[in-house]
């Protein structure tokens, strides 16, 4: 009976690996019909404000289907779950503004930066103790994306510092996600995402709103919200099938996602530096991974 059951967890544990890599694909598809339709000439803000209105739609559904009630929506944390909403939301604008000057394989790497940056945060905003061998992974890690942004060359665009600023957007939108978590409802966060982006972005859109030239460029903005709703039901379904510590690894499986779309789509070959930086990222991330998985098995064997 022991070895059905292991043989069950394996393979519930493949499935959610799975599903990881189908959600990152998804989430590759995001950015790049964004890098295509900013490069027709429709907005940042357009595009995001799509994304939200099918987050907003998506999540009103999933609330719906439990049953309408006030208390579905109540948080006592008001203020934290407004301002979590607002990095998320300004982390998506930026990344499609920048999407328009920087290939898809640089704006993702900088953004694989985000578990770097939380990892160095966790100590002065979470009280978390960060050993020698995490620091070391963070100074390896800001290497990587020097090398990625070369902020002292000439070869790389200046929206590659806004990028760096989106990694930091993303890294403290996880940080209050980690502070909120048991506090208030994730559908009830995930509501307000939704509701707050389609409020702000709503008359930004409106005034610089450009009908898609074709049926092609309609289908890309409407697919931004659908590939999103669908990216991140996939990626909560994977947490029901293997623990996060067994999928994060995965999700660096969006660098190569975006590095084939940037070739195959926009004629973009990643140089030399670019996948250096990238790797070193990489290997911060992991280097992180390794330590808090070893400091769980620690704390779980105690």
């Amino acid at each position: 009976m022991g070895g059905i059951a292991a043989q069950i967890r394996h393979d519930r544990a493949r499935l959610g690996i799975v599903m990881m890599l189908v959600t990152y694909l998804f989430f590759s598809f995001i950015d790049t019909s964004a890098k295509w339709l900013v490069l027709m000439g429709i907005s940042g803000v357009q595009i995001a404000f799509m994304r939200y209105v099918g987050h907003l739609a998506i999540t009103l559904v999933q609330i719906g289907s439990g049953g309408w009630s006030w208390q579905r929506f109540a948080t006592t944390h008001p203020g934290l779950v407004v301002l979590r909403a607002g990095l998320l939301i300004t982390s998506t604008v930026i990344n499609f503004f920048v999407l328009k000057y920087l290939s898809l394989t640089i704006t993702s790497a900088i953004l694989f930066s985000a578990p770097i940056i939380v990892c160095a945060l966790s100590m002065p905003l979470l009280g978390e103790r960060v050993g020698k061998w995490r620091w070391f992974a963070i100074f390896l890690g800001f290497a990587g994306v020097l090398i990625v942004v070369r902020p002292f060359g000439i070869s790389v665009h200046w929206s590659a510092l806004l990028a760096v600023f989106n990694a930091i957007s993303f890294s403290l939108y996880s940080i209050l996600t980690r502070r909120l978590a048991g506090a208030v409802a994730t559908q009830t966060m995930q509501f307000y995402v939704g509701a707050i982006g389609t409020l702000v972005l709503l008359l930004p859109a409106v005034l610089t709103w450009k009908t898609p030239a074709g049926l092609f460029d309609w289908g890309l903005l409407v697919g931004v919200g659908a590939w999103g709703w669908a990216g991140h039901e996939l990626l909560t379904r994977a947490h029901a099938f293997a623990p996060a510590s067994a999928l994060m690894p995965y999700g660096y499986s969006f660098i190569i996602y975006m590095s084939i779309a940037s070739y195959l789509v926009f004629d973009t070959i990643p140089d030399g530096w670019t996948l250096l930086g990238a790797s070193i990222i990489v290997l911060s991330g992991l280097i992180i991974w390794r330590r808090e998985n070893m400091h769980a098995t620690e704390h779980a064997s105690n």
